[in-house]
């Protein structure tokens, strides 16, 4: 569906407030100045809104208004819409629509690199879904591999920010695009790559048929996260550990559903890659304050914070920091050391990986 049916449809369907932003915590200073570590970012939800507006003029989108107020309701959740699954994957069905050429796709990389920097993350490791850039751009997956891990990488020295790739395929799509996919990415490994991941409809298909997939992403050196434990419950996190040799799993927290599965993670290290403000907004959490991160970390899960999609969520990773401080009671030394947990968990060889730890450190040390 293009994006001027969707938008004529929903303004039909919809009467949100269009006049205000989602509510931003105040965020202390002190945690928007503490050094940052991401590792669980979407590109594709990490988009400004006015850049949307842009591509939407420049490409010939149809909107009532060019404005930002107009678009936010069908990209970012509203603060009175109801928290579903199909509401928060409408967003990125709208998004698709606005990758429409190798200058968009370079300029939101450049962009998302920019602000993220700028919410002083220090390093981030930024994950990108060929087929979804692909979709409109009509680019091979080939070449955008190629454009974001460049662009990613100047931007990231121009910045002052460590910035990796991680390239991700979906469950729902085919094996042979999977393969086409982590041939690109490892084509790519002296370009920034250095993960390779799953995500996709959970639900509905196992990450199983792709267990050859991974398995040569791993023999190749890359790290790999996969999504589980969100859409589904500790079945799909066992597939994730179990059957596909998962380092990292991206979100994870229904493993709580079975106690033995969160044995099995805290055993063998596995770190979570946790998106609190994500969980609600695609209804998988009732409410923030009933995240179950404080139980994860009780049962000795390693977390980290992450945003997911700020753009979807309308947060920044100093938001979802603050949040977790408000509500699930974590200190700004747990903060910290969940920053640490991220540090040792990055996907990076040893000798550098250790340089990250031993940086983050020497920032978190008592003056």
């Amino acid at each position: 569906m293009s994006i001027e049916r969707i938008v004529v449809e929903q303004l039909k369907l919809t009467r949100l407030n269009q006049e205000s932003n989602p509510p931003r915590s105040d965020v202390p200073e002190v945690v928007r100045a503490l050094p940052k570590i991401e590792l669980h970012r979407h590109l594709e939800g990490a988009v400004r809104l006015e850049t949307l507006v842009d591509v939407a003029q420049q490409h010939g989108i149809e909107m009532p208004e060019y404005t930002s107020e107009v678009l936010r309701p069908f990209v970012q959740m509203h603060p009175e819409e109801p928290r579903t699954a199909q509401n928060f994957l409408a967003k990125f069905a709208v998004l698709r629509q606005f990758f429409m050429s190798q200058g968009v796709i370079a300029r939101i990389t450049r962009e998302a690199v920019i602000d993220a920097a700028a919410d002083q993350v220090k390093y981030m490791e930024l994950r990108f879904t060929p087929a979804a850039l692909c979709q409109v751009s009509k680019c091979t997956p080939e070449d955008v591999v190629a454009l974001v891990c460049e662009t990613a990488t100047t931007t990231a020295a121009e910045q002052g920010i460590d910035v990796r790739l991680i390239v991700s395929i979906n469950r729902h799509e085919s094996i042979e695009l999977g393969e086409r996919v982590l041939k690109a990415a490892l084509n790519n490994r002296s370009r920034g790559v250095v993960g390779f991941d799953l995500a996709g409809k959970e639900a509905e298909f196992s990450a199983v048929p792709f267990r050859d997939i991974i398995k040569k992403a791993k023999v190749e050196g890359l790290g790999i996260t996969l999504h589980a434990g969100e859409w589904e419950g500790a079945p799909s996190v066992w597939d994730a550990v179990g059957n596909l040799g998962a380092d990292r799993i991206g979100h994870g927290i229904r493993a709580l559903e079975d106690l033995g599965m969160v044995q099995i993670i805290a055993a063998r290290g596995i770190v979570l890659e946790v998106c609190p403000s994500s969980n609600v907004d695609s209804g998988v959490v009732p409410d923030f304050k009933d995240h179950p991160l404080p139980v994860l970390i009780e049962h000795g899960v390693k977390i980290t914070i992450n945003t997911d999609d700020p753009l979807v969520s309308g947060i920044t990773l100093s938001d979802e920091i603050h949040r977790t401080m408000q509500y699930l009671s974590l200190s700004l030394d747990d903060v910290k050391q969940h920053t640490l947990t991220a540090a040792h968990a990055a996907f990076l060889p040893d000798d550098e990986r250790q340089a990250l730890v031993a940086k983050f450190e020497a920032w978190f040390a008592p003056s």
